[in-house]
């Protein structure tokens, strides 16, 4: 009995193997749930959630001081006049509305 030279299908399925693990490592790694195209959104939507914070805060400390003007404290005769004009629709005696 003679042994052919021929290579054996084991190193084949050893390398296939491989390469197969390596590609979807290498998929996961880019577009799994904790992939790079992942973070990549998470910081994008981050930076997104901050500029709202920041706002919602400007908007805060706006209506803060709002508050604080109109309080007993400290009151802002301007800010009373336009408060009435706008809310209780209120005018002078020497104004003219047009309509």
């Amino acid at each position: 009995m003679t042994r052919s030279n021929r290579p054996g299908f084991g190193p084949l399925i050893f390398f296939a193997t491989a390469f197969a693990l390596g590609a979807y490592f290498t998929f996961a790694a880019v577009q799994g749930d904790y992939g790079l195209f992942r973070r990549i959104e998470i910081l994008a939507e981050q930076d997104g959630l901050q500029k709202e914070l920041d706002r919602q805060n400007q908007e805060i400390a706006r209506l803060e001081n709002l508050t604080r003007r109109l309080s007993d404290d400290y009151l802002d005769m301007d800010l009373l006049d336009q408060q009435a004009r706008s809310v209780l629709g209120m005018l002078r005696a020497d104004e003219i509305v047009i309509r």
